[in-house]
């Protein structure tokens, strides 16, 4: 009897937040429809994000290979073999439908290898609509990130919409779910992507309300990713409930697309994977942003536990039931993970694990370490940064760890964060030094013992040395990471 033909839904939601979820701890944020996906579905309880931020991230997903350790925010290299063409080797469709724009602008490519691909318009600074000239920003400008660009810009795109079902997550959802009904019944690889709940947070008033109905002060949508002292109290706590709009926002346009996925009975043959590239600073350590960037400076920040620890929900057909796991899982497992589900041939360049000898119950760990990192080598570095921290992590203990050079000179210039180029004017003046985090005891990271258990540290070190050596990192860059 021939094998019955499986498919792959991946869902990423970019900057959704681990505590979000009922089954992460989350107590704060309306997510029904995740928490009931979560019922049936393998939670991983120590996920981390590789390569940080957005595209990085999606380099991660799409090539499976370290891009910390040799790519910054940049075009999808000409010579990766990607995920998408592996399948399509394979005679399997695949779609791309997406409203994050940044990996997929004119020429950066990402969707380079899909049978089809679906961009949405319009989210944060994407230049598609040219009027009204004239827009009202939502508060004062200094309180935003990029008041005169990604703002107005914003405004513009938004100018038109009249109802839920005109926000970005609802239009791509929509959209994912249309591709289902006219392609289920040939195998396929339906990649989903939205932008939200990243800012801008302007989800409808009625999702905010569940949060903080009585708030009448200024709808600081897209922060300065700065100390949050510029805010009031006030303003702080809306903040979160804006971000706690969008998430519960996201949370109901995913529901629709998982209500069509059993519609179509899909869920005999589907695995579905929700996951994120990151999480997001609102208070916590005193930041706001997930690193900083104002008009005076512009650096990376340490990669604590609600940026580096992300969501990853796995379903897995014939299963039916839920199913905590403690294995380290990252963003760069996409890859090999759904190769193997589907049984196709995981390509040699590929560096990162398949997950499926975890979920069918063969081991239990498949890396002693998990590495979040900003990039730390490509060819335009000449000295890696030392506010580009990495954290370092054995699910125990946490190490955050940059570049040892002897002081933080005058900055390079950098597309790390979006793809705007700026120059690393920092806030701290240096040197950076190494912190240590009891995770058991200090899960998100408010207590540095590095004194006391500078052993732990040096052991994380010493695989992390090793990760890189492994990683071909070059000696002009490796160098500066030999000690701690």
């Amino acid at each position: 009897m021939e094998k019955k033909k499986m498919n792959v839904i991946l869902i990423i939601s970019d900057t959704f937040r681990r505590d979000n979820l009922t089954c992460y701890g989350g107590e704060r944020v309306h997510t029904p429809n995740l928490d009931r996906f979560a019922e049936t579905a393998f939670i991983f309880d120590r996920a981390y994000c590789m390569s940080f931020p957005t595209v990085p991230n999606r380099n991660d997903v799409l090539t499976g290979r370290y891009t910390f350790t040799y790519k910054p925010w940049a075009p999808i290299d000409a010579g990766e073999i990607t995920l998408p063409r592996c399948c399509g080797e394979a005679g399997i469709v695949t779609q791309l439908i997406v409203d994050t724009t940044h990996p997929f602008t004119p020429g950066f490519n990402y969707q380079r290898d899909f049978a089809g691909w679906e961009v949405l318009r319009g989210q944060e600074n994407d230049r598609w609509k040219t009027s009204p000239r004239e827009v009202t920003l939502p508060c004062a400008p200094q309180k935003l990130r990029s008041p005169e660009g990604t703002m107005v810009q914003y405004m513009r795109n938004i100018a038109d919409r009249k109802m839920e079902e005109d926000y970005f997550v609802a239009r791509t959802m929509a959209a994912a779910s249309d591709w289902l009904e006219r392609n289920y019944e040939h195998p396929f690889f339906l990649y989903v992507d939205t932008f939200d709940p990243h800012e801008p947070w302007d989800p409808p008033k009625y999702y905010v309300d569940l949060y903080d109905p009585e708030y009448d002060g200024e709808e600081v949508i897209y922060p300065l990713y700065d100390k949050c002292a510029f805010l009031t109290a006030a303003e702080l706590n809306h903040c979160r409930a804006l971000y706690a709009g969008e998430a519960t926002l996201v949370d109901r346009w995913i529901g629709k697309l998982l209500e069509r996925v059993e519609s179509l009975r899909l869920m005999s043959n589907t695995m579905i994977i929700f996951t994120t590239d990151h999480g997001f600073y609102i208070g916590e350590h005193g930041y706001i942003g997930k690193s900083l960037i104002t008009p005076q400076y512009h650096q990376a920040l340490p990669l604590y536990t609600e940026v580096a620890a992300i969501p990853l929900l796995v379903y897995l057909p014939g299963v039916g039931k839920s199913e905590h796991l403690q294995t380290l899982a990252q963003s760069v497992d996409m890859m090999p993970t759904i190769l193997d589900f589907m049984g196709v041939k995981i390509p040699e360049t590929v560096q990162g694990k398949s997950l499926m000898p975890v979920l069918e119950g063969k081991t239990a760990n498949i890396r002693e370490v998990a590495i979040s990192s900003p990039t730390i080598s490509a060819p335009n570095i000449q000295v890696p940064h030392p506010t580009s921290r990495s954290s370092i992590t054995n699910a125990e203990w946490m190490l955050i760890y940059g570049s040892q050079v002897d002081k933080i000179e005058a900055p390079e210039v950098t597309q790390m964060v979006d793809s705007m180029m700026r120059r690393m004017q920092t806030l701290e003046k240096g040197p950076i030094k190494p912190e240590l985090y009891h995770l058991p005891t200090d899960p998100n990271c408010n207590n540095n013992v590095i004194n006391q258990h500078f052993d732990e540290a040096q052991s994380l070190h010493a695989a992390y040395l090793q990760f890189l050596e492994s990683a071909q990192v070059p000696e002009k860059h490796l160098q500066f990471f030999r000690h701690i």
